[in-house]
């Protein structure tokens, strides 16, 4: 047993060294982590701060004027031009200048004034749908709360039924917050297996692997000995995230860092077995790099990152429960806004656990098999 420990750890070291000694390879395992956590800090977000809106106004009475002042001083709709045709209005949109197009007939006033109903005009760039649902939005709970005013100070009482909203976890509704938590299992999942992935392939290609071989090491402690290094450097890059969230975008932290990493290891161990089974297959690492990218693409998409799984076809919903990225993403983010405790993360740790036992078993047989 130990003789056999020892040989694990001296191929560990010797994974470590050739991963660590090269610059480039260096360079690609930290630097790409933190720019891309930094990209998508900024730049992935469905938040809108400026909604650049044209007007078209044939009513100069008060309610008019009030409703418009309500748009201008949320601080986020920002007018971009008053128009007096509405051929105008829509060509404001055509030529992407505006987001929103406002509306408001020449009765507004006097219809509000006699206690009738009164008609905005709300058209939106619906090119790009979530920006135009976002902003339709916005512009609905300013006119909600336009309305709620006119009723209190016109005599009419208040409205029947007040809306109090409030957001659990992200009391804000910001896109960041949700989304660096996520990519603590994206940018995890990416390097760790292109890496356990290329770790067989480039031995083959430089020749070494035979040599490897002939040694007394066992196939089981070959993969022992590629695994244990790619889920160091997984754990690695996970913690460069919760770093970059922790000291530079300040997203208030609310579990147990020990269970975060927890459920990280069981995830890594999952991602690691994932890349050992295609290690097992490629011959290059031009085709373990193939593969690893034909499947990260799907793992990706299919993981509730940007799309809930929720909304997917129901075909596509089965295929996301043998995703490993599915459960690491709902584990990152309960723990870190939520402050999930163990007990609650058990539907998402078992089935990540069985992931990696099947994974690593086929790894193992394929190593086996292909040995012989």
């Amino acid at each position: 047993m130990l003789s056999s420990l020892m040989r694990i750890l001296a191929l560990v070291r010797k994974e470590l060294l050739a991963v660590l000694k090269d610059r480039r390879t260096r360079l690609s395992l930290l630097v790409p982590v933190l720019v891309q956590t930094m990209v998508f800090g900024y730049a992935a977000s469905y938040d809108l701060n400026r909604v650049p809106y044209v007007l078209w106004s044939q009513d100069q009475g008060a309610a008019a004027t009030a409703l418009i002042a309500r748009f201008d001083g949320t601080g986020i709709f920002r007018r971009i031009d008053t128009v007096v045709r509405e051929r105008d209005m829509r060509a404001a949109l055509d030529d992407r200048r505006a987001l929103l197009a406002i509306g408001i007939p020449a009765d507004f006033s006097r219809r509000l004034a006699a206690g009738r109903h009164a008609d905005v005009q709300l058209i939106a760039d619906g090119r790009n749908s979530n920006t135009a649902g976002t902003a339709l939005g916005y512009a609905q709970a300013v006119i909600g709360a336009f309305n709620s005013h006119w009723r209190a100070t016109h005599g009419e009482g208040r409205a029947p039924a007040h809306l109090s909203v409030r957001a659990w976890y992200n009391p804000n509704l910001l896109t960041r917050w949700e989304m660096i938590p996520g990519l603590i299992g994206t940018l995890t999942l990416l390097q760790t297996l292109l890496l356990t992935a290329m770790s067989v392939a480039r031995e083959r290609e430089q020749g070494t692997f035979d040599q490897l071989l002939v040694t007394p090491i066992r196939p089981v402690e070959i993969m022992a000995g590629k695994a244990l290094p790619a889920m160091l450097i997984g754990l690695v890059q996970a913690s460069g995230v919760l770093l970059v969230a922790q000291l530079w975008f300040h997203i208030p932290f609310e579990g147990s860092f020990a269970v975060l990493y927890g459920g990280i290891v069981v995830f890594v161990l999952a991602a690691v077995g994932i890349g050992l089974v295609v290690s097992a297959l490629s011959y290059t690492m031009q085709q373990a790099m193939l593969y690893s990218f034909v499947l990260l693409m799907p793992f990706t998409l299919l993981s509730g990152l940007t799309t809930p799984i929720a909304n997917m076809p129901r075909v596509l919903q089965y295929f996301t429960l043998i995703n490993p990225l599915r459960y690491a993403i709902d584990i990152a983010q309960r723990v870190y806004l939520e402050g999930a405790g163990m007990r609650l993360l058990l539907p998402d740790l078992w089935p990540l656990a069985l992931i990696g036992a099947v994974t690593l078993t086929a790894a193992s047989w394929l190593f086996r098999h292909r040995l012989q």
